[in-house]
């Protein structure tokens, strides 16, 4: 099946703390720049597995953005969305761990060159081949980015696309109002939703509603396909069958040495999607997914542990799984 994804949103560059546990409020030893920015990392993927992507963010005119363009340009990302400006600098994060799955973060997103993504700079012409379109929760900083995001979400809808959404909520955002106001509105349009284990509840109707009760009202809603990302406790996903009847199917994750787990649930994501849409049944595509956020995991850095297709396979071979049902 032919298809071009579309994503837009955050492109920077991520310093990692050096040493577990190390402080933000202290003097401590940083790495990097790596690129980053979970779209960016979701689109990095898609290229990598072989997939045309279309990028649509903004870099400064500095060293930072040349070397994110490079890096993006490298994997096989259509890069012709990103925009360089003169006045804003290139995007920031800086990240410190407190465990393997608990992490800090200082964004410089907002006041950046990424912040500046607007409706004007959404080239309707690099959208008119596109058939998907990925949102990403973090991606979804201000009123203009969010305004670019209906301008893609339009186009793509009008020319009978489909729509993934991965919420990928950080509490350093929660104080956005714009983010918050305009999930309701994606859900809507969203045909395959990704959120993680943890943002479950964000999305139930009250406190005591389960899991399974949400993801049902979902799908009622009219999402297709819904995976909750579990980390190292593999993925659940709920869907309806050809009677329409709701259904659910786990699977385990891949055991490996987890170094950095930033980017995992971004090139989860990205696999999964790549893989539907190619004409993967589920399962398949769930295995994969599971393999290219273990492989991301074993990295350090947000995108250097992005895979090949051939890569993804051969790490499977090698590995047993089960599926629970």
């Amino acid at each position: 099946m032919s298809f071009k994804i579309c994503t837009m949103g955050e492109l920077l560059v991520e310093f990692l703390a050096n040493k577990q546990n190390q402080r933000f409020d202290e003097t401590g030893e940083f790495i990097g720049p790596f690129p980053s920015g979970a779209p960016a990392i979701f689109a990095s993927q898609v290229a990598k597995l072989g997939f045309p992507v279309v990028f649509f963010s903004c870099v400064g005119k500095d060293a930072f953005g040349k070397m994110c363009i490079k890096r993006l340009k490298a994997d096989g990302v259509i890069t012709d969305g990103i925009s360089t400006h003169n006045k804003a600098n290139t995007g920031s994060a800086f990240v410190t761990y407190k465990g393997l799955n608990e992490r800090d973060f200082i964004f410089n997103i907002p006041n950046s060159a990424c912040g500046l993504l607007s409706f004007d700079h959404i080239d309707a012409n690099l959208l008119k081949d596109c058939n998907h379109l990925h949102v990403m929760g973090s991606s979804l900083y201000s009123f203009r980015v969010i305004d670019a995001m209906r301008k893609a979400l339009d186009i793509v809808k009008s020319n009978g696309g489909t729509i993934s959404f991965d919420p990928n909520l950080r509490k350093e955002m929660f104080d956005i109002p714009e983010m918050e106001a305009s999930f309701d509105y994606i859900i809507d349009y969203t045909d395959i939703f990704l959120p993680s284990e943890s943002e479950v509840s964000y999305f139930a109707s009250q406190s005591s509603e389960s899991e399974q009760t949400t993801m049902t009202r979902l799908l009622n809603k009219g999402i297709k396909h819904i995976v909750v990302k579990c980390g190292a406790d593999g993925a659940r996903y709920y869907g309806k069958n050809e009677l329409n009847n709701s259904y659910s199917l786990h699977l385990d994750s891949y055991k490996i040495n987890a170094v950095d787990p930033t980017g995992a649930g971004d090139c989860f994501g990205a696999t999964f999607v790549s893989l539907m849409l190619a004409g993967y049944d589920v399962e398949l595509a769930l295995r994969y997914a599971n393999a290219s956020g273990a492989l991301a995991a074993s990295k350090k850095g947000p995108m250097e542990g992005t895979s090949t297709l051939a890569e993804l396979a051969q790490f499977i071979d090698s590995q047993n799984h089960s599926i629970k049902q």
